[in-house]
């Protein structure tokens, strides 16, 4: 029988592990960091890991899940290791942490906005662009949103006239 001490060790560890597994898209950020594991438990000796898509139809989420995969079993912390894909909770941009935000900064992407929104984006139930972004260059707010859709669904392009740099911007969801 697992005692609670040994439970909490384990998930402790996989916790561990996965913070070291980076986003396919944005390698400088951990899956952990950016929020995107939901939930780690274990069953006996089976370890049940849920991942939380930033988006339904998320390009890199197979990827996300065989990355997961494969270091949980090299781990060999279970006899047994599924991955699952939850919607519930949703993923939001909040549950980034406050160094993962800093990683996409110093990466070049401009963190989503975080905190309470102007008049103008309050009560919104979409994905939330700022006209304005802080450039993760220059740390200017002299900046334009050059186009909503940036490479992937949850971030969009911004160009900065304070360092005449192009970047991306993480949308507030």
């Amino acid at each position: 029988m697992v005692t609670a001490v040994t439970r909490d060790a384990r998930e402790q560890h996989v916790w561990e592990a996965l913070a070291q597994i980076p986003d396919p898209e944005i390698p400088a950020i951990s899956l952990v960091d950016l929020g995107v594991i939901g939930s780690v438990a274990f069953d006996a000796d089976r370890l049940r890991v849920d991942v939380l898509p930033t988006f339904i139809g998320c390009p890199a989420v197979d990827v996300m899940r065989q990355q997961v995969g494969d270091r949980l079993r090299e781990l060999g912390v279970a006899r047994d290791v599924e991955v699952k894909v939850s919607y519930i909770p949703p993923w939001t941009s909040e549950r980034i942490t406050p160094a993962g935000r800093e990683r996409l900064r110093l990466s070049g992407f401009a963190p989503p906005h975080s905190g309470p929104l102007s008049a103008a984006g309050a009560g919104l139930d979409e994905l939330t662009m700022l006209s304005i972004a802080e450039c993760p260059y220059c740390g200017s707010r002299n900046t334009t949103l050059e186009n909503p859709f940036g490479p992937t669904l949850c971030r969009a392009i911004y160009h900065c006239a304070g360092c005449n740099q192009p970047f991306e911007q993480m949308k507030r969801v």
